[in-house]
């Protein structure tokens, strides 16, 4: 019986956040909005979801005037896309 694939990390735009993060020691939000053309509405969304979830982290701070929010992939979230990685790979029968 194959295992369920993760809901959380199964979206596209969180799978896309979530791949940006796994190569990256930090993005902030302009970086992965340009990465993965989405909308800030719904980048904003996703992050908060990821974030409710414990797989990144959040920081906001101030440069200059402009307000700059900077994400971190958790250990949970390294886990938690590695496992969804090998789900996938079970899936196609490559494991």
């Amino acid at each position: 019986m194959l295992k369920e694939l993760n809901p959380i990390l199964h979206s596209q735009l969180r799978l896309a956040i979530i791949s940006i993060l796994m190569s990256v020691e930090e993005a902030d939000f302009v970086f992965l909005k340009g990465q993965t053309n989405a909308t800030a509405g719904n980048l904003s969304v996703q992050i908060d979801k990821l974030l409710s979830a414990g797989y990144i982290t959040v920081e906001k701070s101030f440069v200059g005037k402009k307000t700059r929010t900077t994400c971190r992939i958790t250990t949970l979230g390294e886990k938690a896309f590695e496992e969804y990685v090998n789900t996938l790979k079970s899936y196609l029968k490559l494991t």
